[in-house]
Formats: structure tokens, sequence, C-alpha cells
């Protein structure tokens, strides 16, 4: 996405959705669940009420994103597409991340409602329609909230302070940043960028971009098959991501109101500091080669110039903007004339 120069307009231009409902779904290695998946999801749209919602049978697309994976995922998924329409494919020649996973599936997603969930068979396709529900109470994205979890300890704990401390720091009252079952407008998915580990802040994103966010208790299920591809090391990128989201949301377009501001403090504390030093030099003949807190002055003072030019080359920096293809897509199958 192209960042607009300082005073530009932008008018951001969306596609119109052509189908009811598109689910994405991002996955690594779970060939095992994915003809699970499939049948649960048909299964779960036969038995809703979502075609009086509709006034006809949704119109659907359930799209794969293959992260990479070395497990023949993208064979079973190609086997399933041979049968089911419905059903497309984007393959990544390695394995990007989940946020890349999404932002793929994003931006082909065609559908009014998109839902995302897990290929692990722990998000559950029956709360497609609860959540589809839940958005026409005046929402632009639903959060599915896991509040009862099969997870082990060493799991739950840490998602429950990074939840917590996450909530504090954005402002946005959800209980599961982490749960990947959430149900989107189609403006919602074609408006939020996600990169790094930022797909547990698209709720924070959006609600910075002024979209309204809701939250919706869901079922979670005990992982079937295989294991989990999450260590610890999440939470501490997790973390310094959402540092990023705050920085770069508030600051984007005027680095130089926190590297400068920076700058400016740490540079009069080290004038300040230097003149108080000169004046008991002068007044008691002090000598100041053996003073550490002459060598803190001139730190300050050096590291305030640093800081006010890293605002200089910050602004200068946001004037030249960027697009840049943060993966490489190996496949697209089944997506018609919009590929």
């Amino acid at each position: 996405m192209v960042q607009p120069t300082e005073g530009a307009t932008t008018e951001m231009t969306v596609v119109a959705p052509v189908c009811d409902i598109s689910i994405v779904i991002p996955l690594y290695n779970e060939a095992e669940s994915l003809s699970e998946l499939v049948s649960q999801i048909y299964d779960a749209l036969q038995k809703s009420n979502l075609e009086s919602f509709f006034g006809h049978a949704p119109t659907l697309e359930i799209l794969f994103v293959n992260d990479g994976s070395n497990d023949g995922s993208d064979v079973v998924i190609k086997e399933m597409l041979s049968r089911q329409p419905d059903i497309k494919l984007i393959s990544f020649r390695r394995n990007y991340g989940k946020s890349a996973a999404l932002d793929a599936g994003f931006a082909a997603a065609s559908g009014k409602y998109v839902i995302t969930m897990d290929a692990d068979l722990q998000d559950s396709p029956y709360e497609i329609e609860p959540l589809i529900r839940k958005l026409e109470e005046g929402y632009d994205l639903v959060s599915g909230w896991k509040k009862k979890r099969y997870d082990p300890i060493s799991k739950t704990l840490p998602s429950k302070l990074f939840n917590a401390v996450t909530s504090t720091m954005s402002g946005v009252a959800l209980h599961d940043f982490n749960c990947g079952l959430k149900a989107y407008r189609h403006d919602v998915v074609k408006t939020v960028q996600v990169y790094g580990e930022m797909h547990r802040y698209i709720p924070v994103l959006a609600k910075w971009n002024g979209f309204r966010i809701g939250e919706l208790v869901v079922q979670h299920r005990p992982r079937k098959y295989g294991v989990t591809k999450f260590g610890i090391s999440r939470f501490f990128n997790g973390f310094l991501d959402l540092f990023t989201i705050m920085f770069i949301t508030k600051y984007l377009k005027r680095p130089m109101h926190f590297f400068g501001l920076l700058g400016i403090f740490s540079f009069l504390s080290g004038f300040l500091l230097a003149g108080y030093l000169s004046f008991e030099k002068v007044i008691n003949d002090q000598a100041l080669s053996n003073r550490p807190a002459l060598f803190l002055a001139v730190m300050l003072i050096i590291l305030g110039v640093q800081l006010f030019g890293i605002g200089l080359l910050g602004e200068m920096v946001t004037k030249t903007g960027y697009n840049a293809e943060p993966y490489l897509i190996k496949e697209k199958i089944n997506f018609g004339s919009r590929t």
C-alpha cells in the first residue's frame, strides 16, 4: 500500500464483492485435517439459516492460502478443488508466516463477508452463521473469543497476559486477539494491510482506521491432527509488533514529532547539565575531567542531535512512500479472470 505524501488526500477504491461469503484459511502442514474441514464447512452452511438471511442460497468461495507447506497440503487441496468449484488455492514458494498468508487471502477474497479460520479443526465452521449475524448488529469486524480453551497451560497463561497487555495499550477491549476465527465486512479486508506478526492486531488496525469492532464467544476444539506450529517466541515478536503498530499509527506521517521531541529533550538535558558543570567550574574551580556527569552531558547532547537527525530522515522517507511485494506466490488456482 503506497503511503500518500503529507497534505495529500487519498481515496481508496474498493472493488465490489462478487459472492456472499469468502472463507480464508491460511495453512502450514495441515494435510490431515483439510478434507474434514471442508466437509464441516459445507455441512455447517447446509444446516444454517443463511439462505433466509441472504434471501437465496449463499454463494461461497473457500480460499486456501498454502504458506509453503511441505507435507502435501497443496496436493490435497488440488484434489478437492477438482470436485468443488468453490475451492481456490494460493500457494507461496516458501513459508512467510500467517500475516503474509492472510494478506494474500484478503487481497483475493471477493465475498461480502469474509471469514478467517485456522486449518487445524480447532476453529468450528458452525460459528460462521453466528459471526455473520453478529456483524449485522452494526459491526465491521467481529473477533472470536475462545473463552474455554483446550490448550496446555504453557500456552494459555502467556496468551492471557498478552491479551491483557494488548487490550490496555491499544485501547481495544477484546479478550482474545490471537483467535483466528473472525468475521469481516468486505471493506475491512480491502483496507487493512498485515505483515510481520501483525495478524493478531488486525482488530487494532481496523479500530484505528475507524471500523467498529465486536466480539463473540466461539467454540474452541482440541487439536485432532498434528502439532501446534507456534512457540513462545511468537508472544515476544507480538509485543514488538504492538509497539510498531502504535508507532506507525500515530507517527508514520510525522516522525519528527516523535524523534524530534526526544531529541530536544535529550539535547536540552545535556546542555543544562553541561551549563551546571561549567558554573561549578567557574564558582568552585572544580576539575571536570574526572566528573562522570560531564560524559553524561556530552552523551545526551550527541544523542539529542542524532535523534533530531533521525526525525529529519524519517520525514524525508515518508515523502517517498513504498510499494514492496512481501511474498512470492508460486501459483493461484481457480480464480478465473480475476487473476
